[in-house]
């Protein structure tokens, strides 16, 4: 495994190759686990939600109903392109390309998705995200973490580990409340609130 997180280069050449890598639009792994993700939801409606790594916005596609305000963002041009395509109707969906956690939203949320892209940092980024995560949700905010679990060589940690680090981060920061685990052969979901 690399120690390093991915840099934004490992994902332009990746969507340079194919524009769905993952095949977020025609997966049924997706499709169930993009159903979860808002099933899990404890709310119907959120004021400014934070969705980081949308890559072509299939999820912030069905995440924007639920959502007065959506920053989603990605760290490469590249699917974001697809992505303001695809949600060029939801005037209420900003769209950037963003570099987590160097680069972070000046806002307060009160939902942060991160749902596929923990593993991409490093142990250190990890833990600098997190902190930057709590610090932007306002008090009964809620964080939902949703990542596959099988060992990927090129990822810097596995599903697992990330989740693993949050409930740990969670349990010493004090602040984040669990409030609900789902664990399938492929994904894991976890959702803690704000105290």
């Amino acid at each position: 495994m690399p120690k390093e997180s991915l840099p934004s280069q490992y994902f332009d050449q990746l969507y340079q190759r194919h524009e769905d890598p993952w095949n977020f639009e025609g997966s049924d792994y997706e499709r169930e686990k993009y159903t979860a993700t808002l099933k899990a939801l404890p709310r119907p409606m959120y004021d400014h939600a934070f969705e980081i790594g949308c890559s072509i916005g299939v999820l912030t596609q069905q995440l924007a109903t639920h959502c007065k305000r959506l920053l989603s963002v990605d760290a490469s041009e590249i699917p974001l392109q697809k992505a303001r395509e695809r949600l060029r109707d939801q005037p209420h969906v900003q769209l950037q390309c963003m570099s987590v956690p160097q680069e972070f939203p000046d806002h307060l949320f009160d939902l942060i998705l991160v749902s596929e892209v923990g593993y991409y940092w490093s142990p250190s980024d990890l833990l600098q995200a997190q902190q930057r995560i709590l610090e932007a949700l306002t008090p009964g905010g809620h964080l939902l973490l949703v990542h596959w679990t099988p060992y990927v060589e090129d990822y810097p940690l596995t599903g697992d580990e990330v989740h693993d680090s949050f409930q740990e981060f969670a349990r010493l920061s004090g602040r984040l409340q669990p409030l609900h685990h789902q664990q399938t052969e492929q994904y894991r979901l976890d959702l803690w609130e704000v105290r």
